[in-house]
């Protein structure tokens, strides 16, 4: 996906095994989708870590990403203080995700991240 904004907040975590359906569901269909309503929100994307090998010079190496969350999200957004409006915060509380999803959430990691390339 080309990305349009210059700021990446991308949240991590993990879910208990049997909040998993609803963990997703709830994150498809309400979460993501009302995180997009607020201003300075220009896209999201969902991702699942997997298992990583890679070839090296000296051959296959495999990676232990036990540590890593399993789920990310990632939103495209204007500046940091998109972060800061009442907006947000009315998105961080909003549907079933405060009450059904979150208590079972864990590991859980935010990240804000600048591009810095390709520059201005």
């Amino acid at each position: 996906m080309p990305i349009a904004t210059k700021y990446l907040l991308i949240a991590n975590m993990d879910i208990d095994p049997a909040k998993e359906a609803l963990f997703n569901e709830v994150y498809d269909t309400e979460h993501v989708p009302y995180f997009l309503e607020a201003p300075g929100v220009r896209s999201a994307a969902r991702l699942r870590s997997i298992p990583l090998s890679m070839r090296r010079p000296g051959g296959i190496e495999t990676f232990d990403t036990s540590a890593v969350a399993a789920y990310s999200a990632v939103y495209e957004i204007d500046s940091p203080d998109v972060l800061l409006t009442p907006e947000w915060a009315e998105m961080t509380d909003k549907g079933r995700w405060t009450d059904e999803v979150r208590p079972f959430t864990r590991n859980r990691t935010y990240e804000l991240r600048k591009i810095i390339m390709p520059a201005d």
